[in-house]
């Protein structure tokens, strides 16, 4: 038998980024658990994406003659390595056939160019800042994947351990019974904690068209999640317009709230969005000419939600205050008659994760991120 002859390719042309694109639709034809991203988002993402003003990004195929194999884009963020004192390079969007050389060649081009730039480690996936995809799949194969979650076949795992990677960090994802509301004990300490410090519930559509309600938030964001969550690097200016303006008008009343204090400053958030899963399933990559469609019937009617966003600024850590936006996002998603909810990956060290274990729940998905000194 003869062995394939790989070679890697630099992503150069707008010819090679359309297969870098779209290798993974070919990969996962016919998996039932994968989520395909939408094409103009992956170009967006590698090519315009304001995180590229200060990270650097290269991109490579592995060939087999002329057929893809195999994708790898290695990144180095500056601002995380300036942050934690390190020298670390990153990858991402890593999709292989199921072979050893194709991965040892993958990586190991990613390694030299890590080594080219000063680097002394690499880890991942990773995307360039903490808000993208992350984190290889390793438990919960056979569940449906959050659309904004990495999904990978299982051998992903074994190719990267073979090749000198080890653990980095876990994220956990658990999956809830969104209409089983909140234990009576917790209720009622919401309803005390709520009143005490004067909390009030803000309004979503002013959140939509206030910009300087918008930075407030993703400064609570910035600062609520700096020192709980491994690896955070907080937003650019830059980095929050365009998050806003490419999420805001998804947010919906019926699954989101914040909390106010009496000062009127940002107490509390919880953002969900309705599941899109499905919806990306069957667009295959584009909105036209009838993707729009799946979308437009998806935040219409569902019975699934992804929790994306729950925190508190600084001050309002540790007081109790989460069993309030808890509280209130219970009674909505009854309202809304949702039925299940999954959890946004969230580190496995960091004890927020213990809130879900006063509720009805089960492991959804653990995902692992691989480091390697080179």
């Amino acid at each position: 038998m003869q062995m394939a002859d790989y070679r890697i390719v630099e992503v150069k042309t707008r010819k090679d980024l359309k297969k870098f694109i779209s290798f993974p639709d070919k990969l996962y034809k016919g998996c039932p658990q994968y989520v395909p991203a939408l094409h103009s988002d992956q170009v967006k993402s590698l090519t315009k994406v304001s995180s590229l003003k200060y990270c650097s990004r290269i991109m490579w195929l592995a060939m087999d003659g002329r057929k893809v194999v195999g994708r790898i884009c290695g990144m180095i963020n500056p601002r995380y390595n300036e942050r934690y004192g390190k020298k670390r390079a990153r990858f991402g969007w890593f999709d292989t056939i199921n072979d050893i050389e194709v991965a040892r060649l993958l990586l190991g081009t990613a390694e030299e160019w890590a080594r080219s730039q000063g680097m002394n480690e690499i880890h991942g996936p990773l995307y360039y800042n903490t808000l993208g995809k992350q984190g290889m799949l390793v438990e919960g194969f056979e569940n449906l994947a959050p659309f904004n979650c990495i999904y990978n076949y299982p051998y992903y795992n074994d190719l990267v351990t073979a090749l000198g990677y080890v653990k980095e960090c876990d994220w956990l994802q658990y999956k809830m019974k969104a209409d089983q509301g909140v234990p009576d004990k917790l209720a009622a300490i919401a309803g005390r904690l709520k009143e005490r410090y004067r909390l009030t519930e803000g309004n979503i559509d002013d959140l939509k068209h206030d910009k300087a309600l918008v930075r407030e938030f993703f400064r609570i964001y910035n600062e609520s999640f700096a020192d709980n969550v491994y690896n955070f690097i907080p937003f650019t200016d830059e980095e929050i317009e365009e998050e806003a303006a490419q999420t805001l008008g998804f947010l919906d009343k019926r699954l989101c709230c914040f909390l106010f204090d009496e000062n009127r400053e940002i107490a509390a958030f919880g953002i969900s969005f309705p599941s899109i899963s499905k919806a990306l399933q069957k667009a295959k990559g584009s909105l036209f000419p009838f993707g729009w469609i799946h979308f437009l019937r998806a935040f219409r009617k569902f019975d699934t939600i992804d929790l994306m966003l729950n925190g508190a600024a600084p001050k309002w850590q540790n007081t109790g205050v989460s069993s309030v936006y808890h509280s209130i996002m219970a009674t909505k998603y009854r309202e809304a008659g949702v039925r299940w909810a999954i959890a946004n990956p969230q580190i496995e060290t960091n004890l927020a994760v213990n809130v879900w274990d006063r509720y009805e729940h089960e492991l959804y998905m653990r995902r692992r991120c691989y480091i390697k000194s080179i």
